[in-house]
């Protein structure tokens, strides 16, 4: 008798299997696509969480094994990558530590790395809470790799943001003592601070990726990783804009893999754009509104060489945003329902 093939089920494709094909395909065993075809074996209370938030969310495919992630991202793939931007910033990091870089930077601008950069450490930990919780909940394996990996670039930001503040503190003792307490009582974090807790507690998974993926990671990322780089460049800091760069492309990969997997669901039920379009609308304005309380500490002052003051924080992020849902056929929602 003949011996099955490990990616039998891959088979009537008639080709042979990618790598990415065969250890992302039919992994889960709860979610009826897996190798057993079955659901949870035993009735145990984690089951009925499974059922009303994830079998029973309304964001809905017939198969979600149609979803691929367009970097085709494995985990040898992923360490590789990964490695090669860690030594990158490694490298960063220590001509920081033997160049005396950080008794050179304008006192101003320690004064923003205090306000903006070094809370972020505590919103990105919740960032990362909720990847994990969507890799946790989603229905398809593929999803689950992404999620799974995306967890752990927002674990890495929180890391080298964290590492960052300790080298600043090492040569200006008492640098960002007071992170928590902004984070948990400073009038600019709170609109932010609430919405993150929302949002954790949001359980269905299809609307928590959503409100993660499509609305409150674009509008973060592009604040941090881009508009105070930008910033950072204007006060010769042009080191922490090189590692904003790295933790970037991370962003991008993110953006790139939410793309696709939105587009699956359309193109497989379009009712889902309708119902992705709620969320959205739901989500969006208080994302955008979390922002704008840092307009001050941004707007008209220098940024990098070439790149004019930034005079509407909102107006900016709010274009970038836009743009990003509309490639997915979506849209923010509208100036005047945001005000």
């Amino acid at each position: 008798m003949a011996q099955q093939k490990t990616f039998w089920h891959l088979l009537p494709q008639r080709r042979m299997p990618t790598e990415y094909e065969i250890v992302t395909s039919k992994l889960l065993l709860n979610t009826g696509e897996g190798f057993t075809g079955r659901r949870f074996e035993l009735d145990v209370p984690l089951t009925k969480w499974y059922e009303q938030y994830q079998q029973s969310s309304p964001l809905t495919c017939s198969s979600w094994e149609k979803f691929r992630d367009p970097r085709e991202t494995t985990y040898t793939k992923y360490t590789e990558l990964q490695m090669e931007k860690e030594i990158f910033v490694d490298c960063i990091l220590e001509e920081i530590e033997v160049s005396g870089y950080d008794r050179g930077l304008p006192a101003r601008w320690m004064d923003t790395l205090a306000m903006v950069v070094a809370p972020f450490r505590y919103p990105g930990h919740a960032l990362m809470m909720l990847a994990a919780y969507v890799a946790q909940m989603a229905p398809g394996g593929r999803i689950v790799v992404a999620a799974t990996f995306q967890a752990g670039d927002e674990a890495r930001r929180v890391e080298r943001l964290a590492y960052r503040v300790r080298q600043i503190q090492m040569a200006l003792p008492g640098f960002a003592a007071d992170s928590k307490s902004l984070w948990e009582q400073d009038p600019r974090w709170q609109p932010l601070r609430r919405f993150i807790e929302r949002l954790l507690v949001t359980y269905d998974w299809g609307e928590a990726f959503v409100g993660l993926n499509l609305v409150l990671k674009p509008i973060i990322d592009e604040f941090l990783l881009r508009h105070i780089s930008d910033l950072a460049l204007g006060h010769d800091d042009h080191l922490l804009g090189q590692i904003f760069y790295s933790l970037n492309e991370d962003c991008q990969w993110h953006r790139r893999w939410s793309q696709a997997l939105i587009q699956t669901a359309i193109d497989d039920t379009p009712a889902n754009r309708q119902l992705v379009q709620r969320w959205i609308d739901k989500w969006y304005p208080d994302a955008l509104h979390a922002i704008d309380p840092f307009s001050s500490l941004l707007e008209g002052r220098p940024r990098g060489p070439g790149i004019p003051p930034l005079h509407d924080l909102t107006s900016a992020i709010a274009a970038f945003s836009g743009d990003y849902l509309r490639s997915m056929g979506l849209k923010p929602v509208s100036s005047n329902e945001t005000n």
